[in-house]
Order: C-alpha cells, then structure tokens, then sequence
C-alpha cells in the first residue's frame, strides 16, 4: 500500500519560515518525480514545486511566486522528500500537498495525473 504523509506545517508569521516533509513508503521512491502543490479555498489546486527521480541530475521545478524562496528536496534513502519555505507571505496559505508522479518530468506535473497524493497538511501565513 503507497502512503505519502505530509507533515510540518502549521501557522506562522509573514516574513517566517516553515519545512514541509513527505515521508513515503510502498513505492519505488526513487523511481519517482516528487512534487508539492497547494489548494487555497475556492481556488484550484497549484504546481508549486517539482524535482525528479534523480537530485543529482538538478532537475527542478518551481512556480514563479514561489522562486527565490521554496526549496525542494530530496534523500532517496530516506525515501521523503522536503520543502522549505522562507519568507511566507499571506498568499501562501493554503493546504500543501505532497505528490509522487512515475511518468512526467517535474515542470509536467498536473493535479488530474499524478500516480499518488499525501493527505495534506495546513499551512496559515498571518499578516
């Protein structure tokens, strides 16, 4: 049974960080491209960080208002990946996601194809 879990996040301040991590088990995580989207009520469900099988190959992916202060991770032995968000604002509340797609590279992630999904966690940023 493939079981993405998603913990860290919770409520902080604008301008402060928080580190999301995604533990997996079931899968063959390192056959996996890891990505983490974010759905803020009433609206739709956002790529926001993408990185392949491979780190070492540096294959990232990341949304524009997220560049320059999301980073994603990940440790292969382990089999989570991470991603540490700095310098929160606002808008970025929403409940992030973690999600394992075996096909597509990190920018071709979609919500509609991805294999597995983690059950979500809250993140609040307050103003």
């Amino acid at each position: 049974q493939v079981q993405l879990v998603e913990s860290g996040g919770g409520l902080v301040q604008a301008g402060g960080s928080l580190r999301l991590s995604c533990a997996t088990s079931g899968l063959a995580f390192d056959m996996y491209t890891m990505g983490w989207f974010r759905q803020a009520p009433e609206k739709e469900r956002e790529l926001i960080a993408a990185i392949s099988w491979n780190s070492a190959a540096g294959t990232t992916y990341y949304r524009d208002s997220v560049k320059e202060r999301f980073t994603i991770s990940r440790d292969n032995a382990k089999n989570v990946v991470y991603l540490q968000m700095n310098s929160l604002k606002p808008e970025d509340t929403a409940v992030y996601y973690c999600a394992a797609d075996r096909l597509r590279s990190p920018a071709r992630l979609t919500p509609t194809t991805v294999d597995y999904w983690g059950q979500g966690t809250q993140v609040t940023v307050s103003s």
